[in-house]
């Protein structure tokens, strides 16, 4: 609770915040102490892009809704310095959406704008976070030291429902970099992962690699995923989205693979 505390005395030096909210774990938290210690001063606001599969952004609407504060959602259009998916993308992207969330909570009245980012991904390639700190986002969690098992405890001790709900990034992070992004292949991973969630296979990825589907899946899921005839259903419906090979990687989900070629 120690870490916590901190957290609250952070969130406490604010005064008003605007929490960037995506309904995941971490933002969850985050959200959650706010309204404790700043209480109506605090608003969440979720930046809706193409790359972020729309039920994320209707489960962000649907989490903000227990929390009882004011849920700004705006639409956003894929930025131009990505749309040939660079390495450097998330650097840009946060950039520019973060940029976006700034200014459009402006007009709101005095906040400040804070993110979920944690303590685990200062020591991670986070080219994202340098973009945070150039705009002056602050992160609470990163300041009190909070890690992601750190962040999941506690949301399970507070009755979360987010306490163990996956990571999950952006649709870009499926993509091989310097790759077109286009609509259609955006959609085409959101409905490919969106068949397989709804399969029970929670943690997945689908790589998407022109033509071929490659899916990464954590440990748990292997023997459902593995299924014979799940394998079968799984392959006609992707074919359905638009893939023509459907493979399911060996080593199973990873994070940032794409970093390692």
């Amino acid at each position: 609770m120690e870490k916590y505390n901190d957290l609250l005395d952070v969130l406490k030096n604010l005064n008003n915040v605007a929490v960037a909210y995506s309904g995941g774990v971490d933002s969850s938290l985050l959200l959650f102490a706010a309204t404790k210690v700043l209480k109506k001063n605090v608003i969440a606001v979720t930046a809706a892009a193409p790359f972020i599969p729309k039920w994320e952004v209707e489960d962000a609407q649907i989490q903000a809704g227990k929390f009882n504060v004011r849920h700004i959602v705006f639409d956003v259009d894929l930025p131009l310095l990505v749309s040939n998916n660079p390495p450097d993308r998330c650097y840009h992207c946060k950039l520019t959406l973060f940029s976006m969330m700034m200014e459009r909570i402006r007009g709101e009245g005095d906040y400040i704008l804070i993110d979920g980012s944690n303590a685990d991904e200062i020591n991670e390639y986070r080219p994202g976070f340098k973009a945070l700190k150039e705009l002056g986002v602050r992160s609470p969690m990163v300041d009190a030291g909070l890690t992601k098992q750190n962040i999941r405890y506690l949301s399970k001790m507070f009755g979360l429902d987010t306490w163990d709900k996956p990571a999950y990034a952006c649709l870009l992070s499926r993509i091989p970099y310097n790759t077109e992004i286009t609509p259609v292949l955006l959609e085409r991973i959101e409905n490919a992962e969106k068949f397989l969630i709804d399969l029970g296979i929670k943690a997945v990825r689908v790589r998407s690699h022109g033509d071929l589907a490659r899916i990464e899946a954590g440990e748990e899921s292997f023997e459902l995923l593995l299924d014979r005839d799940v394998l079968k259903k799984i392959a006609a419906k992707l074919k359905e989205f638009g893939y023509m090979h459907i493979t399911v990687d060996c080593d199973g989900y990873k994070m940032g693979c794409f970093d390692e070629f």
